[in-house]
């Protein structure tokens, strides 16, 4: 059937209508025309692939990557890159608005990555049965992978070696540099760029500074100098062994679990006795904070907030909660992946009876 895409939602896929039902069709811009044939049909929506553009949008580019389209990394290559920041801004305005109550969220321009191809600085790559590469779109299937063009080019050269040394099957890290095994950020520059933002926002704070999920300690080690404390907590004890190697002494990381250490140390630092402008960093994993988290954020209010979120959609759903103690002050969404679905986002948030 003919479709008029309308938007693209989070994840990558056009949106149109047919027969009373939302179509989301993969690889298409909004503004397009296109040909699709239905592939499944559910009680509310019905999903198709793409078989033609009929009018092409002019934000439509070539893909640099041959697997594009089979590749289950990438979904916006065929978009230019513009354009690319426009729909994942919109898409968090978006999220905002539906899923967390805000009717006017105070939505931050788009901070961009400097380089929009040949940015990663790891990649991880799957081996079975001689096939060495990434899972196909939507499947459990191997794609092989000679080269990944979002990837650095020391990336691709680890990719050429493990490729010439007939690995064993499994999953295999390929990074650009030698270092600790601890996660960090996979775009250098706008990691920098999040390090910046976030010492902006938090201008006044001075006191205590927790930094939750703090990993080797990539806000901590930034933010250390202007805080009077810095307490990192993290699961991760390989991580927080990282961090305390060059620690200074008002720094402390804590190996254990966020929801329970989070709520002792908070305790603390809002304590009458404590002198200081408090503050609170927590960069979750996608599912987002649990509600014990939240109940321990609302109940010992910090002076400032910055909830850290690679899944719009669960930031959304805890800021729905987090708003009826805090006034949400700003909302930046950052680039750290272009090419892909994937959006960052950082949220100031103050107490409201503060």
């Amino acid at each position: 059937m003919e479709l008029l895409i309308t938007d693209v939602a989070f994840g990558g896929k056009g949106v149109a209508r047919a027969n009373g039902k939302a179509v989301f069709v993969p690889y298409v811009i909004d503004g397009e025309t296109v040909s699709a044939s239905i592939t499944r049909e559910h009680k509310k929506f019905l999903e198709a692939e793409l078989e033609s553009i009929v009018n092409a949008s002019p934000h439509r580019v070539e893909p640099r990557c041959p697997y594009f389209g089979r590749c289950g990394g990438c979904v916006y290559q065929h978009i230019d890159y513009e354009h690319q920041m426009a729909l994942k801004w919109r898409q968090v305005k978006e999220a905002l608005r539906r899923i967390g109550g805000l009717k006017e969220p105070p939505m931050r321009p788009f901070i961009p990555s400097p380089i929009e191809y040949e940015y990663r600085n790891r990649i991880t790559v799957h081996v079975r049965d001689g096939v060495i590469g990434f899972f196909r779109r939507e499947s459990n299937k191997l794609l092989e992978i000679e080269r990944c063009p979002i990837a650095l080019n020391e990336v691709n050269t680890r990719l050429a070696e493990l490729r010439g040394s007939r690995p064993h099957d499994g999953h295999y890290t390929l990074r650009a540099s030698a270092g600790p095994r601890v996660f960090v950020q996979a775009n250098d520059a706008v990691a920098s760029a999040m390090l910046d933002l976030v010492d902006r926002l938090l201008a006044s704070a001075t006191g205590t500074l927790i930094d939750a999920y703090c990993g080797a300690g990539f806000f901590s080690k930034r933010l250390r100098a202007r805080f009077g404390k810095v307490i990192g907590i993290d699961w991760d004890q390989h991580a927080i062994a990282v961090a305390r190697e060059d620690a200074n002494e008002n720094e402390t990381y804590v190996a254990a679990d966020v929801e329970a250490e989070l709520g002792t140390r908070l305790r603390s630092i809002v304590a009458p006795s404590h002198e200081g402008n408090s503050a609170v960093i927590v960069d979750p994993p996608a599912i987002g904070l649990s509600k014990m988290i939240l109940e321990t954020l609302i109940e010992y209010q910090p002076n400032q907030l910055i909830y850290v979120s690679c899944n719009p959609a669960t930031l959304a759903r805890d800021l729905a909660t987090l708003k009826k103690s805090f006034g949400i002050d700003s909302v930046t969404p950052l680039d750290m992946f272009p090419q892909t679905a994937e959006i960052e986002v950082a949220a100031k948030l103050i107490p409201q009876s503060r």
